[in-house]
């Protein structure tokens, strides 16, 4: 298992970006949220098999519409996730 957070930046905010992250999260076996930060930036935070988080990072980062909105990406290695089920948007 993995869990992992992920921080966006870009023209991440206003766009739609959490509303499809949920939506690229219904395809893969993982847990999580995604949230605006007040800085700017967005936040996800995803739990799940070591390679369902990975590819769920890259569809993101790589290959969805998403992906020309992101200037760099952070990821970081986080506690599991407690009490999470399935994929929400928060914040």
């Amino acid at each position: 298992m993995s869990s992992q957070k992920v921080i966006f930046h870009g023209r991440v905010q206003g766009v739609g970006f959490r509303y499809t992250a949920k939506q690229l999260a219904l395809g893969f076996d993982i847990v999580g949220s995604v949230r605006n930060l007040k800085d700017g930036t967005v936040e996800l935070q995803v739990m799940g098999e070591d390679s369902e988080v990975t590819e769920f990072i890259q569809e993101i980062v790589e290959e969805s519409e998403l992906a020309s909105l992101i200037k760099e990406h952070q990821v970081l290695e986080i506690d599991p996730l407690e009490n999470c089920q399935g994929f929400r948007i928060s914040g």
